[in-house]
This record gives C-alpha cells, structure tokens and sequence, in this order.
C-alpha cells in the first residue's frame, strides 16, 4: 500500500526528535519521516502550557551513547552546566549516597531548537501546530494518524509505521485501535506530580547539603515530598532548577496525617523557602528562560511498558512510562530507546516489513542494555514509600555498604548485605530495626529476581504471553506487601 510517508512520529519532543535523527541515519536518509508537533516552530518540543517543564539532568553516559551511535553531540548552550554527579540525602541531611556519575544540566527551551535542525540534517519534515488525535488502521495494522491543523482544519496522513512519543497520557496509545499487547493505560498511583522553580539567586549559608554548583541534590523526606522526593539542580553558581515530586495518595495521606490542606504547589513554595542556601530567589529572565521558569508536570514511575510495538506502531518517551521509577529521571532512557528503536524501525523499512514480529527487537534491546533494571526499582520506590523519616534515616546509615553505595552510583540495585547479620555489631543494629532489615533483605531478593526474569525477555512475541504472566506475579506479590504506610514527620 502506497503511504504519504515511511515513518509518522506523533510529538516533537525530546524522545520524537531523536528517534527521527535515528531513523534518518539507520536509514542513510533513505526514510521519508514525518515529525507532528502541536506547538508552533520557535517552541518546538514544548511539554506543557507551562513550558518544557522538567528537572533538565542527564548523565555523560547518556549524551556519549548518543554520539556514539548516530553521532549527536551537544554543546553550548544547550548543556547549560556540569555536574560531577547526583547525591542523595537521609531526612536528617546526615548520609548522602552519590547516584550516577558526570553529567549536564540542560537548557530544555534551547536543546529541541539543536535537536530540530538534527532531524532536518536527516531529511525529516516537520507539521507544526499540528495536533495527533487518532490512529487510523486497516487489516490489524496501524497505518496513519488524523488530528487538528493549526487552521483548525483536519489533518490525516498515514504511514507504514506510526511511532508514538507524546508523553505519558497519550491518547494515542489509549486508543489504539488494533489488537496487541500493549498496555493502554496506567495506574494513577503509578504517576507522579511535579512541579520546579529556574531561578537566580542570591547565596546565603554555605550548607553543600542544601546547594552545590557540583552535584545535584536529591533530598528523601516524606512530610515535604511524601511518596516522592525533592531536587535541587544546579544551573550554574547562583541559578538552580528547584522542585519535588509527589504520588496523589501519598499527599492525601500526609495532609490526613497531620491535618493541613497543602498542595503539591505549597509544598513546592516552602521547600524552597525553607532551603538556608537560597537567599531572595527571582525567577530566571531572558529568552533561553522565558515562559519556562515555572511549571509542573506529570511523571510514569513505574517500569516502561511491557511491551513497546504492535503492527506498523512503536511508543517511545513518556508514551512508553519509560521515566525511572526511583527517580523519575525520563531524559537517559528516551536517549537509549530512542536510538535502539531508530535502528530496529530503518531495519523494519529495509525488510518491507511492519509486523510487531519485525519491530520486536526494539523491546528485547532496550529491555536487555538499559530497562531491565525498571522493574526492581519500581519495587525499591514501592518499598520506600512504605518507610518513615527515621527508618530511612537510619537505613541509609547504617544497611548501606559501600558495595551498595557503588551499586546505587552504576543505577544498579543494591543487595544491601549488611542486614545479614553475619556480624555482632550489624546484628544489634538489624535487631533494632528488625522490620527494616527483613524489608531491605527481602526488596534486594525480589529485584535479583526480576532483573534475572527481564534479562531472559522473549525473542518472539510467542513466549510473552507467559513471560508476562510470571513478571505480574512477582510485582503483584510487591504491591500487595508494600502497602503505603501513614508518614511521619
């Protein structure tokens, strides 16, 4: 059948336009690929309304993988500024665990603008202010998309393939009209709100547990981010990207607790407030910032969607729940997927084949080099979410191993094998906290499990069927045991 294109991507953003890139250089620019973004030219890959609202890190890891395999590499000034790594912190602000290696902070106004003139170098064609609303099909296939002009005309063009990348509530996905095995929707208490401030500021106490222009700060504390945890960025010396993130029943919970009415804007305000380091704060002003120095946003922290393809159809980004559970961090996962689906689709193109069968490496690819991981830190965030400030508190002081310390630094699971108690000193300590150690020893067990279950990911889509059937079995079995306690202050 005849197409307008060999490719559609449905949404302009981060993930969109580098699996456009991708595809163009797997391909040679022998595709004919087709970018839908609903905002106009000069704000390209804009999220929200709020703007290109995010947390804006991503690890060196990440932007090397990119350059290495389609050859991308971004500079100034849309890598707004180094940092040495990302460092987590107890409630008490006593341990710290470092997370991830080098990385950049980015300027997320200026990096799509980079990214467009990427996909142009490949040939790609843009529709602006376009809209995706529905997947058209024949014969059990996707085979185009409609949706609304600018002009407020229709808009229809159809494709062999149809990739998916506009963000987590797609409509596109939840609407699939085909049969497949892709699943349409997500639990709500698997979706995070968040919300951050780009602001200047002036420098008040040095405390590096509040701010550094070296490392990200991640600051765990159920009564000011409950379910969630809160951020500060570095932008530079005296800017910093600040915010948290929260689960709505884990808010809920916290307001019932303690009896307040705050929302995840007022959490946000007085986390910022409350922070020594950060005198006389001003939202960031200039072009590179306008219209994106305040917003919020929604965040899948859950593992990426089981399966990623059907007939003439793949999902990329926040469309695939790719995000991070633990952290949230969305931006090192659509550059890994991105890439590998790029690759699978240009040799999907090449076969003169669409099937779910002929785009299926993508899953097992990613799944195997970056998301197998996923579904054990959906059950280490489950599990935290289970914890009071003191609990986490005195975890991290005393169950953390320096083996776990560099397992959490590699984004690897910890074993935490302190809480074995093969010492009398270690096993006062698990004693004490007895429900905390059997917690941790059992958490380290269950995701052993699920990374050695997700690693042997089927080749085919015949063996997924019960592949799935084991992997919900295990997070069932999680769910049910980590049940959200009330916090404490």
């Amino acid at each position: 059948m005849k197409t307008d294109y060999d490719v559609i991507i449905a949404g302009g953003g981060m993930a969109g336009l580098i699996t456009a890139s991708a595809i163009g250089y797997y391909s040679k620019k022998g595709a004919s690929i087709l970018v839908v973004d609903r905002n106009p030219p000069e704000d390209a890959g804009k999220k929200t309304n709020n703007g290109w609202t995010c947390g804006d890190a991503t690890s060196l890891n990440s932007l090397r993988f990119l350059e290495k395999n389609i050859g991308i590499k971004y500079g100034s000034p849309e890598l707004e500024h180094p940092v040495k790594g990302v460092l987590v912190y107890s409630p008490d602000h006593k341990t710290k665990v470092r997370f991830e290696g080098e990385g950049y902070i980015l300027n997320r106004k200026l990096l799509p603008q980079r990214q467009v003139s990427d996909a142009k170098g490949f040939d790609v064609e843009f529709k602006f202010n376009t809209s995706a609303e529905r997947l058209l099909s024949e014969n059990g296939y996707v085979t185009g998309i409609t949706g609304r002009a600018g002009d407020g005309g229709a808009f229809r063009a159809t494709a062999k393939i149809v990739i998916d990348a506009t963000g987590s509530s797609s409509v596109l996905r939840k609407f699939l009209p085909i049969e497949s095995n892709i699943e349409k929707e997500i639990d709500m208490d698997d979706i995070e709100a968040t919300g951050r401030y780009i602001v200047d500021f002036d420098q008040g106490k040095e405390d590096e547990t509040y701010f550094t222009p070296d490392y990200c700060l991640i600051h765990l504390d159920q009564f000011i981010a409950p379910a969630g945890y809160a951020w500060v960025f570095p932008k530079g010396k005296s800017r910093v990207n600040i915010g948290l993130g929260v689960s709505k029943s884990g808010l809920t919970r916290r307001n019932k607790k303690f009896k307040l009415s705050d929302n995840l804007q007022n959490l946000i305000d007085k986390y910022m407030k409350d922070n020594p380091s950060i005198k006389n704060p001003r939202l960031s002003t200039g072009p590179e910032f306008d219209g994106n120095s305040k917003g919020n946003w929604q965040v899948p922290v859950r593992r990426h969607n089981d399966c990623m393809v059907a007939n003439g159809f793949a999902l990329v980004g926040d469309a695939a729940w790719l995000p991070r559970p633990l952290d949230a961090g969305g931006i090192g996962p659509s550059m890994y997927a991105s890439v590998i689906l790029g690759k699978v689709v240009a040799q999907s193109l090449q076969a003169n084949d669409f099937s779910q069968e002929a785009l299926w490496g993508y899953n097992v690819e990613y799944m195997t080099t970056h998301g197998y991981q996923m579904a054990s830190f959906e059950v280490l965030r489950r599990y935290l979410q289970t914890l009071t400030n003191e609990q986490i508190n005195y975890g991290m002081k005393h169950f953390l191993s320096e083996d776990d310390v560099r397992a959490i630094g590699e984004r690897r699971h910890p074993e935490f094998n302190r809480v074995q108690m093969m010492n009398p000193i270690l096993l006062l300590r698990a004693l004490s906290e007895y429900e905390l150690a059997k917690g941790l020893r059992y958490t380290a067990k269950k995701s052993q499990t699920l990374v050695e279950h997700n690693l042997n990911y089927p080749k085919s889509p015949k063996g997924f069927a019960d592949w799935r059937k084991m992997l919900l079995k295990e997070i069932d079995e999680t769910t049910e045991r980590f049940k959200p306690i009330e916090v404490a202050e």
